[in-house]
């Protein structure tokens, strides 16, 4: 019986990968992969030659979980990765991890970079306990509603947002509490180049984000 295993990768700096993911991805004999032209350049990057790689996305998890299964029960060993960070947080995995555990097989994590605990460390909210939303709702009406039940829960509050509707999610905050006690915290493309983290009211993140333009992955931390 082989094992799966969960294997985090760098949310943008590649120096942030940890020595055992590395040994690991050279290790296994298959890669699952989101996106397997971004997990085919970090492989090159840490010299991982020769390594069969499996797309493995949101649209087709259903109909490869048999095929991954018959691979691991045949022995075969399997990292499972996803486009950036780690894997099933707001990203494919969680019904194959599911199966697995039905079928006894091994599932071992190898733990390592997340953009929900990287804002988390340095955005000044309280982290004794706090819930994380994934990715909001499109749709006005349900991104209102779960927003605020949000700011009821008497916690820290973190999530992921696009960039083309983070003013939205903003006035929405800022439309619950005008003048505002909630402290808001927004972290775009960590631990890249370009990362930069806002902190204010929401009203004061919408003036400093006033005529940018805004580019790149956003995490957003509220308590």
């Amino acid at each position: 019986m082989g094992t799966l295993f969960i294997v985090s990768t760098p949310i943008g700096n590649l120096k942030d990968i940890s020595f055992r993911a590395v040994e690991i991805l050279k290790s296994v004999d298959i890669v699952l992969a989101e996106d397997t032209r971004k997990t085919g350049l970090l492989l090159k990057h840490f010299e991982i030659k020769e390594k069969k790689l499996i797309i493995f996305f949101e649209a087709n998890e259903e109909s490869k979980i048999n095929q991954v299964i018959e691979l691991l029960e045949s022995g075969q060993t399997i990292a499972l990765v996803s486009s950036a960070g780690t894997p099933l947080i707001s990203d494919p995995g969680f019904k194959l991890v599911r199966s697995c555990v039905e079928k006894n097989i091994k599932v071992t994590p190898i733990p390592g970079a997340s953009a929900v605990m990287a804002l988390l460390a340095v955005a000044g909210l309280p982290t004794d306990k706090f819930v994380y939303l994934g990715f909001l709702p499109k749709k006005p009406g349900k991104k209102e509603k779960m927003l605020l039940k949000a700011t009821q829960l008497g916690m820290t509050v973190v999530f992921y947002e696009s960039p083309f509707r983070i003013i939205k999610t903003l006035e929405m905050l800022n439309s619950f509490h005008p003048g505002m006690e909630l402290r808001v915290v927004v972290g775009r493309e960590l631990t890249k180049k370009f990362e930069e983290i806002i902190r204010g009211n929401p009203n004061e993140i919408l003036e400093k984000l006033k005529g940018k333009k805004i580019k790149g992955e956003l995490v957003v931390g509220f308590r």
